[in-house]
């Protein structure tokens, strides 16, 4: 989309139709790929962000307006009641987005205009007018062909044809070339052709051939019409036929360049963009990296106006010169930065910077160190060694803990963290999918993470100006030192610090200790396991294929819809934009609306290959010491528990034969005796219990029986002994899903029962259980008042969409604000039970060690002769983690395989 030229001097006026943008954005970016983890779909304001920030960057307009289309009638609807009517409403995903795009140009401070009664390409038509006769340029963005009317020495068209980044440029002459019209003509020809988008009916056997030759021949629809005797044939009858609806088509084509706006072209200037506004949405919709820095790299209005990068002075430390610079450091807390790689339980650290704590010091060396630990001298390495395990020379890293692992490889510690600026900005914003330091530092320092040497100013990094690593590296570490100090101080007023030094930062060296360790794997066993649901996928492949007598590709989608809906004609499931949906839920339905054995067979395949997936990636990840390093994740979850990944442990299916056998594959290790497991019995349940004050709750763990079937005997009014399988299982489901926000819909899903049935079965509950009830109410509304949930340990989820106009984003919001403070408050108690037991461990100096955390789950492996002991040891710490009106309960299982010691 090269760039026309254009007079330097001559100002720019850039128009947008906003609504076609935002539809060609929708459908060009997969919905399923663009969504906050409120649930929110973000494509359209995406690509549209892209689009504007791209077109703003190659045209670097003087002044910019996005116009949009209003949803009242407009003039073109009373004259004809039919305009647009064919058209579908807008799918619920496209309309929560609309605001967005809104909140989107505002922050930017890009104008947006509309007008009730008008389209948006009249508003274009309007301002391009106005702006071509006050000597302007004008370029007009959009996927509406009725826009090339607007056409001239002066009006350019950028129209949309590909996905959101290919564009064609029309100008008079590129008009003229593709339809052998001029601008001018465009709209006789199209009132001819008609417009199906629009509703406008065409000339029956007429195409755009034969429109666009009476045009030329006749000059215009208006001297075709008063010759309209000399088209002869056919074709000639059917014009004259339907010759109003051509007209009318005209009427209806022909843009309004006179439209009543308040704001003058003059005033369409972008605005001084609100930095922190940008970052703040920017966050909000989960954007991260490359359009961020596309956009603020564009507009440069939105530049800071504070200091851009930082200003640092650096060495680079040589060897014996490592020793001399560390005991020159000031007091106060030093930014660190490492360079290596890190993963499976261990690392290598390739370079290290230190910057030091912000302040003079005797031999003027204040700024930042590049180590290379290549180059070390033993006296250099013994410094190194002891500054970074002391604990008394504080801290502050961007993600510490595979630095953490990479140093315990290379023989050193890292002690004295005082901050982890990963985990600050965690606890600040859960919400958030990534934590990148660059992303941060503008975030929260408004500063590029850049030395002013690149912008501009004349300060030098090092006097090796090709040294990117060391430069990059020195900037990093000067960068966490201060990032650290500004989270902090925004933490403090919320109440984070004390779960960050408290739990979080001290889990760090837990969780890295865990990695450490890894969990011994029967790599022989897994293979064969292998082999095993390899032949079950080829036998349900073979079914498949039995089943219709045909082969196919049972993993395409297309194929499988054809044969399902076309060829077996089966009843249709939900539509999509890409046919009739075949995801799981859809062939269970189909499995029992039928008696055809594809869907079912279907869903037998899915499910081994699955399971043969993972067990393929568990062999991979079988270490040269036999045994699978996981690695934990801190800053995932928005409620604050823990994932893993590489391989995630946490996702193997337990309630399953086969997820059971795949535990079996993950044994006790040489040289100890046995795996001991321990989890906490219906702690979600206890949690919600405790914070809801319901007595009859209470009461029914207080009974000591069966926790289901008691509440089921109140739910029912019948004794306990009455309760049968079905309605325990109603009522499991209610007791667990009211802690995860469920609504009667999924609780229907669940149960398989209709929607109404699960509303009554809901009531039924809250008329024995009301405390629960106003609990949940209540914490909706505390949490709309305050705008965050809190856990039990002060934990908070922001959740600015529970005010949202948007009910799909608020009902989203209602649903996490019900689930986070129970999720979270369990999510807490793992945590510093694992914090009692890894302590209490090396109080006692016992051989055995923590493996694993999965869910509720610890798992260990026992020394020979230290079984007793430690299940003492750990169920006394995890009970003691946190005291609940209906205590803690734990449950211990001993095993040589981890499903052995389950219990």
């Amino acid at each position: 989309m090269p760039k026309s030229e254009a007079t330097p001097t001559r100002p720019c006026l850039l128009l947008l139709d906003g609504h076609s943008l935002a539809y060609r954005a929708f459908y060009a970016l997969p919905e399923e790929n663009f969504s906050t983890t409120t649930g929110q779909t973000t494509n359209a304001v995406f690509g549209f962000t892209s689009m504007l920030v791209n077109v703003l960057r190659d045209e670097q307009p003087t002044h910019v307006a996005v116009c949009f289309d209003r949803s009242e009638p407009t003039f073109r609807h009373e004259e004809y009641a039919d305009y647009k009517a064919n058209r579908s409403a807008s799918p619920d995903s496209f309309r929560s987005q609309m605001s967005l795009i809104h909140e989107m140009l505002d922050a930017l401070r890009v104008p947006h205009l509309s007008l009730a009664g008008y389209e948006a390409d009249d508003l274009i038509a309007t301002l391009a007018t106005q702006a071509a006769g006050q000597d302007m340029n004008v370029l007009v963005v959009t996927g509406d062909r009725d826009a090339l009317q607007l056409v001239d020495d002066r009006v350019t068209v950028l129209m949309t044809r590909v996905g959101i980044s290919n564009m064609t440029r029309f100008t008079p002459e590129a008009v003229l070339e593709k339809y052998e019209l001029t601008p001018a003509q465009y709209p006789d020809f199209a009132a001819i052709r008609g417009d199906s988008s629009d509703n406008l009916k065409n000339i029956p056997g007429v195409g755009e051939k034969t429109a666009a030759k009476w045009i030329r021949e006749f000059g215009s629809l208006e001297e075709l019409v008063n010759r309209i005797d000399e088209v002869k044939g056919k074709v000639g009858d059917k014009l004259r036929d339907h010759l109003d609806q051509v007209l009318m088509n005209r009427r209806l084509t022909q843009l309004m360049r006179d439209v009543p706006l308040e704001r003058e072209v003059s005033g369409l200037t972008i605005g001084q963009g609100d930095r922190e506004e940008i970052n703040k949405i920017l966050d909000t919709l989960e954007f991260r990296g490359e359009l961020r820095d596309r956009l603020f790299k564009t507009l440069a209005s939105a530049e800071p106006e504070v200091e851009e990068g930082f200003e640092v002075e650096a060495v680079r430390l040589g060897p014996g010169e490592v020793a001399g610079w560390l005991r020159a450091l000031p007091e106060g807390r030093a930014g660190l930065a490492f360079k290596g790689a890190y993963g499976s339980g261990t690392g290598r650290i390739d370079s290290i910077a230190i910057a030091a704590p912000d302040g003079p010091d005797a031999d003027g060396r204040r700024g930042a160190a590049f180590i290379d630990p290549t180059t070390l001298t033993e006296a250099d390495e013994a410094a190194l060694r002891a500054w970074l395990g002391d604990e008394s020379s504080p801290k502050a890293v961007h993600d510490a803990k595979g630095p953490m692992l990479a140093l315990w490889a290379q023989g050193m510690e890292l002690r004295g963290l005082t901050c982890d600026t990963a985990l600050a900005a965690y606890l600040a914003m859960p919400g958030q999918r990534t934590f990148l330091l660059e992303d941060l530092v503008r975030a929260y320092l408004q500063r590029e993470l850049r030395s002013e040497a690149e912008t501009g100013g004349q300060a030098s990094l090092f006097d090796d100006e090709d040294d990117d690593t060391a430069r990059e590296l020195g900037l990093r570490a000067l960068a966490v030192r201060e990032l650290a100090d500004a989270l902090e101080a925004f933490l403090e007023p919320r109440g984070g610090t004390h779960l960050m030094r408290e739990v979080e930062l001290p889990l760090v060296t837990v969780l890295a200790e865990l990695e450490r360790a890894g969990i011994a794997a029967d790599g022989d066993y897994f293979s064969g396991l292998e082999a095993e649901f390899g032949a079950a996928v080829k036998q349900a492949v073979e079914a498949a294929h039995a089943a219709v007598g045909e082969q196919f590709n049972l993993g395409s989608p297309k194929q499988l819809q054809e044969i399902l809906f076309v060829r077996l004609n089966l009843p249709k499931t939900k539509k999509t934009k890409t046919g009739y949906t075949t995801d799981a839920d859809a062939l269970a339905w189909l499995a029992a609306q039928t008696e055809h054995e594809l869907p079912t067979i279907m869903l037998r395949h899915r499910d081994q290959a699955k399971l043969k997936v993972t067990v393929e990636g568990l062999i991979k990840e079988i270490a040269d010491d036999g045994r699978i390093h996981t690695t934990f994740n801190q800053i995932v979850a928005a409620t604050g528990r823990l994932s893993s990944e590489k391989p995630n442990l946490q996702n193997i299916p337990i309630r399953t034969v086969e997820g059971r056998r795949i535990r079996q594959g993950f044994v006790v290790g040489p040289g100890y005796e046995t795996l001991l497991t321990a989890d906490y019995s219906q702690i979600e349940l206890r949690i919600m219990a405790h914070l809801s004050g319901d007595e009859s709750l209470i009461a029914a763990f207080e009974s000591g029986h069966d926790f289901h079937k008691t509440t089921a005997a109140r739910v029912f009014d019948i004794e306990p002994e009455q309760v049968t399988g079905e309605m325990r299982a109603k009522i499991k489901a209610m007791n667990y899903g009211l802690a995860y926000g469920l609504s009667d819909f999924g609780l229907a899903g669940q149960l398989n029962i209709p929607v109404q049935e699960a509303k009554a079965l809901k009531e039924e509950y809250f008329e024995e259980f009301g405390g629960v009830r106003d609990f949940l109410n209540a914490i909706v509304a505390q949490a709309r008042h305050d705008g965050y949930t809190e856990t039990i340990m002060g934990r908070r989820r922001y959740l600015p969409d529970l005010n949202s106009d948007n009910r799909q984003r608020r009902e989203m919001a209602e649903r996490m604000a019900l689930n986070a403070p129970i999720q979270g408050s369990a999510a807490d108690i793992i945590k510093v039970a694992m914090l009692n037991v890894q302590s209490a461990v090396k109080e006692a100096a016992l051989g055995s060690r923590m493996l694993l955390q999965v869910h509720d789950e610890l798992v260990f492996e026992v020394a020979p002769g230290e079984l007793e002991t430690l299940r003492e040891l750990v169920t006394d710490r995890m009970n003691a983690a946190y005291s609940l009106r209906v205590p803690l309960e734990v449950s211990v299982g001993v095993g040589r395989t981890w499903e052995d010691a389950g219990h």
